[in-house]
């Protein structure tokens, strides 16, 4: 079956989806403190997460969902504010451990949250995320050809690779960052500091997240 997508399209998408993979922003910085946090694999599990919620952008940007969401406030609005609240109660989870020491006794796997979960919290953050469904939409269709098969397929290859360098770029970062906080976990209090920056990531994350506008 032939790809829908030019192979030529496809070279000039790849280096702009692997630029915008590397900037940093608040998939990554979520994939750091769920590493930090939780372990390696919870890390990785972030940011598959993560990516599937990109695949699921892309599909709703094919269907019209994004440029719906973007077009009625109110609906931004709803996803916007979940997406807030759903942060700011990962971050009250960590520092409620901080504030009960849990885990800092019987080490980091006490605390930790399991590769199922953290892929779920990842997926979770993504999607209610509505400037990502409208940045696909944005970024997607200058690439687009009609001529060359259906719409739809096109976006699903794109939000693919979007979703592949993300895996690839979190999945490292949450994976070194797991490493390092398990070392680090061995003190006490660096495991205290690792609560606390965690916790502090995911409200400097809803915080980013609320004064973002439609």
């Amino acid at each position: 079956m032939p790809l829908p997508v030019a192979p030529e399209t496809l070279a000039l998408f790849v280096p702009v989806a692997l630029a915008l993979n590397l900037t940093p922003g608040a998939d990554m910085l979520f994939c750091l403190g769920q590493g930090a946090r939780s372990g390696p694999a919870a890390g990785v599990s972030a940011a598959a997460g993560i990516s599937a919620g990109s695949l699921v952008h892309a599909t709703a940007a094919g269907v019209g969902l994004a440029a719906l969401m973007a077009a009625h406030p109110v609906a931004f609005e709803v996803v916007r504010w979940a997406g807030v609240a759903y942060l700011v109660w990962l971050a009250f989870g960590a520092f409620r451990e901080l504030a009960r020491g849990e885990g800092l006794a019987r080490g980091p796997a006490a605390r930790a949250m399991r590769p199922a979960a953290a892929f779920r919290a990842g997926l979770l953050v993504n999607l209610l995320n509505p400037k990502m469904g409208i940045f696909v939409l944005a970024l997607v269709p200058q690439f687009v050809r009609p001529e060359a098969g259906p719409i739809l397929a096109q976006f699903l290859v794109f939000g693919a690779v979007l979703g592949i360098g993300g895996m690839a770029i979190n999945g490292a970062v949450g994976l070194s960052a797991g490493h390092i906080g398990r070392a680090l976990a061995r003190s006490r209090r660096m495991t205290q500091a690792m609560q606390a920056a965690t916790g502090t990531i995911f409200l400097a994350l809803a915080a980013r997240l609320a004064m973002q506008r439609a």
